[in-house]
């Protein structure tokens, strides 16, 4: 089954994508009082403010503009170096007052959506070629904008949960984030998981994002398992499903889904369906995690 709506995969779509999503935070930062500010979100460690404070720190340092360097205390949520260096933007902002974030917030992104358009309105000719500097390293330009765009969406969806205000679960960027999920299941089932040979774990999401995809568990020619996807295209590409009792097949939201798949919520809090193997599935959903 082909995603609906379908995960943009050129430059015009991407920005469109980057550019809802940018502008739904400004709008859900704007009204925010003191009292929302503050309050926690999904992301371990982190307010509103702090989201905030996230996506200025990235978009300034995309526009060649970084941060000035600031000494980051040894806060529990931090497990690695790359933690690190982006709770760095979020420290350097934690005195302000959330007003000056979110008037920081709006020039940035006026600013960061300006340059995607003029990239957009003179496309290169080789977007191959054209590299982007990333946090991890340069990046292909339509790669880098796909990694920001699900960035930028998974911290509205926190910035959106915190506050009580659901919304875009049926966005380009969120076809886009569960996109990207889709295509690491191969590597999600066999390597994470551990399912063995010879099963297939299938994925339907329900809704808004609708979506059904699968992963095949043969052995590959070096003898170890090896994960095949299906439906790619919206045919099955691998040959028939196996038989009833070889198949595990989960049914989800596109929120329980993507909150998963972003680390933040343990797969116990999650409401979904399961045809086949229940521990299958609950080991799938225990590796879904994409996010750093």
């Amino acid at each position: 089954m082909p995603m609906h709506p379908a995960a943009p995969e050129d430059l015009s779509g991407l920005v469109d994508a980057y550019t809802q999503t940018a502008q739904a935070i400004v709008d859900l930062a704007f009204p925010c009082t003191d009292r929302d500010f503050d309050k926690p979100t999904e992301c371990p460690g982190w307010t509103v403010k702090d989201q905030l404070s996230h996506i200025v720190s990235a978009e300034s340092m995309l526009m060649g503009r970084p941060d000035p360097q600031v000494e980051v205390p040894d806060h529990p949520h931090l497990h690695s170096e790359l933690n690190r260096a982006i709770e760095a933007g979020v420290e350097l902002r934690r005195p302000r007052p959330g007003s000056e974030v979110v008037a920081e917030l709006q020039t940035v992104v006026n600013r960061r959506l300006g340059q995607l358009r003029d990239l957009r309105d003179n496309e290169p000719e080789d977007l191959d070629s054209v590299m982007i500097e990333m946090p991890p390293g340069p990046m292909p330009l339509l790669k880098a904008l796909r990694v920001r765009v699900n960035d930028l969406w998974c911290h509205e969806q926190d910035i959106r949960a915190a506050l009580g205000r659901p919304g875009n679960l049926d966005s380009l960027a969120a076809a886009t984030f569960c996109q990207t999920v889709m295509d690491a299941l191969p590597m999600i089932v066999v390597r994470r998981a551990g399912v063995p040979t010879g099963r297939v774990v299938m994925i339907e999401l329900t809704g808004p994002v609708v979506a059904r995809t699968g992963v095949r568990v043969e052995q590959g020619e070096d003898g170890r398992p090896h994960g095949s996807l299906m439906f790619s295209g919206g045919t099955d590409e691998t040959g028939p499903i196996p038989v009833i009792g070889k198949t595990t097949s989960i049914q989800i939201s596109t929120e329980a889904f993507t909150r998963r798949a972003a680390g933040r919520r343990a797969t116990s809090e999650l409401h979904y369906s399961v045809h086949g193997d229940d521990e299958v599935a609950r080991r799938v959903l225990d590796a879904l995690v994409i996010t750093p």
